[in-house]
């Protein structure tokens, strides 16, 4: 499945509307291959509750954020409800130059920002859309958690985000959550073979050459 050392790690990025199955497809990923690294993002945002700094996210002064930014130590970064919110470069070159795949769980901005930096190139965005936007609005109300109000905001929000949905590599209709991670799985694998990803390839060529010019001298 991986080959840790033998290729460069591939930035995978997961984004979609709110309710299209987004956070389950990630976990299931991140099941099924145990070496991907999820890319915790950095916040000013106060803790919550049962929130671990490092894990859930990294807890940043405004000053802090700012700074790394200022330095380019931000892949991406927003400004969202007085808050701000980014994905700190440097455990994210560490895993791609280990050959270690990192999934990003973000919007559309910050996908645009991450194919615009320098690990670019490495890049693999995947954009997953609902079924239908009854369908949509369906699994938000089935969460319990949201009045009308609420869930008619997390609906606009959503359409915002679906308009993005040709700025993509791939992308995919969760209409079944199998066949969905299946796809997922075989873009994955095929990605992960992409010539910009085996940089032992031109020593390999190399050597290729040498063997032939030396049989036909």
């Amino acid at each position: 499945m991986s080959m840790t050392g033998t290729r460069r790690g591939l930035l995978i990025i997961l984004s979609s509307p709110s309710g299209a199955g987004k956070s389950t497809l990630a976990r299931r990923l991140m099941e099924w291959d145990p070496t991907l690294a999820f890319s915790v993002s950095a916040t000013t945002r106060p803790p919550r509750e049962g929130e671990v700094d490092g894990e859930h996210y990294h807890f940043l002064s405004e000053a802090e954020f700012k700074a790394m930014v200022a330095r380019g130590e931000m892949l991406e970064h927003a400004h969202v409800f007085g808050n701000f919110y980014g994905s700190p470069l440097g455990p994210v070159a560490a895993a791609i130059k280990a050959g270690r795949d990192v999934l990003f769980d973000i919007d559309w901005q910050g996908a645009q920002q991450i194919r615009n930096s320098a690990l670019g190139r490495h890049t693999l965005s995947i954009f997953i859309l609902p079924p239908s936007i009854a369908e949509l609005k369906r699994r938000l109300i089935s969460r319990g958690q949201d009045g009308e109000e609420v869930i008619a905001k997390r609906m606009q929000k959503s359409w915002d985000e679906i308009s993005h949905w040709d700025g993509y590599d791939y992308v995919l209709v969760n209409d079944d959550l199998d066949a969905t991670e299946a796809r997922l799985r075989a873009i994955l694998a095929a990605e992960r073979m992409r010539r910009a990803q085996q940089p032992g390839l031109s020593e390999h060529v190399r050597k290729l050459q040498a063997e032939f010019d030396a049989g036909t001298a």
